[in-house]
């Protein structure tokens, strides 16, 4: 497959610290735990927790819809859950991309269920055009229209995270 380059990786950086200023400055005295959905967000979640300016606490959950297909089966599972408590916490979740939102909603309600005092979504990726469940994002990195994406996390069979700026996949 080809790939041609959608998002230059200074331009991401860019992005990153500048999402990252905007949530030091919102939770400013306040240590928020930031939950990274495993694995697409690892980049994204690095160097956005390095840009911070405020302390956090960091965890993990894997929730996938996609396997290795190119299109959300429709079907969430949860696959690696959190460590940390979150009860009475403020929590961000940290997202490579919101597709469909199917994922991402059925995790928000997850979440809150387990008493979160707060709740915010932050995505490198939003493609609001393709939502299927309406979630917002409230710290948004690029919205991006149509195409497969790979790179800076975002992946296609696991291929491609490692690409230091983001691409369409063509066929």
């Amino acid at each position: 497959m080809k790939r041609e380059v959608l998002i230059p990786a200074t331009a991401i950086q860019e992005r990153v610290k500048e999402i990252a200023d905007q949530i030091s400055k919102d939770y400013e005295g306040t240590e928020p735990v930031l939950v990274g959905i495993l694995k697409g967000s690892i980049i994204f979640m690095a160097d956005l927790v390095r840009a911070m300016r405020i302390p956090v606490q960091i965890d993990f959950m894997r929730a996938t819809s996609y396997g290795a297909e190119t299109r959300s089966s429709g079907t969430v599972r949860i696959t690696k859950d959190l460590e940390l408590p979150i009860e009475g916490r403020p929590v961000i979740v940290i997202e490579d991309i919101v597709d469909s939102g199917l994922t991402l909603a059925y995790v928000k309600e997850l979440l809150i269920k387990r008493g979160v005092a707060s709740l915010k979504i932050c995505a490198l990726i939003d493609k609001p055009e393709r939502r299927v469940r309406d979630v917002p994002v409230d710290y948004c990195g690029f919205n991006v229209p149509e195409g497969f994406l790979v790179g800076y996390g975002l992946d296609c069979n696991e291929e491609y995270r490692n690409l230091p700026e983001i691409c369409v996949l063509k066929e």
